[in-house]
């Protein structure tokens, strides 16, 4: 049997960009990416606190410590600059491994740099 488990988590990071007329995803600093385990096009999901809304999508490397969290193509229409996004990712794993994991959860401050870690 197999379990999808979330791996890591961006906790509350403000959208800084919505790039409608890209061809979509979300370009996320890269030191947050490499904090939370998160690889260049892998798949997120995107919950925005402030409508409600969830979106998946897949990761882009921003610039390293830039703070940048952009919507690009349709999911900029999900988002507006200075709302509050959580971004997860996931893997899908056995039981037994699934028993034992622990996620990343990566908290910012508002302007998108590390607060807290809490490594696997």
């Amino acid at each position: 049997m197999f379990i999808t488990m979330l791996k890591s988590k961006i906790h509350r990071a403000h959208v800084t960009e919505a790039n409608l007329y890209y061809e979509g995803s979300i370009t996320i600093d890269a030191a947050l990416m490499d904090a939370a385990g998160i690889f260049e096009h892998e798949k997120v999901e995107v919950l925005n606190v402030n409508t409600g809304q969830r979106l998946e999508t897949y990761a882009i490397r921003g610039n390293k410590g830039s703070g940048v969290i952009c919507l690009n193509g349709p999911a900029a229409r999900r988002a507006s600059v200075g709302d509050v996004v959580i971004i997860l990712s996931y893997v899908i794993t056995d039981k037994e491994a699934a028993q034992k994991m622990k996620p990343a959860i990566i908290k910012v401050d508002p302007g998108n740099k590390i607060a807290h870690e809490n490594c696997r």
